[in-house]
């Protein structure tokens, strides 16, 4: 018995048409500086820039190309647009580590508001003074 062949030339695929891009998951984080950036202590600039840098995608970094988009919107707000799976944590850790860098991590904290959503805050500071004066 001889092979049966499709209506095509022998050893020729069909061709199947796709679409030429899938849709891409993409997920959007906004890291809110309004507050410290508007008291003159965190420079949004600096951050967007270090976030450009230090940002790994498959396992490099610097090598971000369409796939994250990091821009500054408003003032004291950075959007991250990532059509590759990212996760939040780890825009978080780098937040940490640029106010670690600033010497500013004694001052802020980093919260999440919501999903996608985070916020630079200054820590509570409580006043000793009314402490000292019980005593």
């Amino acid at each position: 018995m001889a092979p049966s062949t499709k209506s095509g030339p022998k050893g020729k695929q069909a061709k199947v048409t796709h679409k030429a891009k899938k849709l891409r998951p993409s997920n959007q984080f906004i890291i809110n500086a309004s507050q410290p950036a508007s008291d003159k202590i965190f420079d949004v600039s600096a951050f967007e820039k270090f976030l450009q840098d230090k940002i790994k995608v498959d396992g490099r970094t610097g090598n971000l190309g369409d796939v994250v988009d990091i821009k500054q919107v408003g003032d004291g707000k950075i959007e991250v647009v990532a059509h590759i799976n990212f996760s939040g944590r780890y825009l978080k850790y780098l937040t940490k580590k640029f106010l670690k860098k600033q010497q500013l991590r004694d001052w802020l904290r980093v919260v999440s508001t919501s999903k996608g959503v985070y916020e630079l805050r200054f820590f509570n500071v409580v006043n000793d003074e009314a402490d000292e004066d019980d005593e």
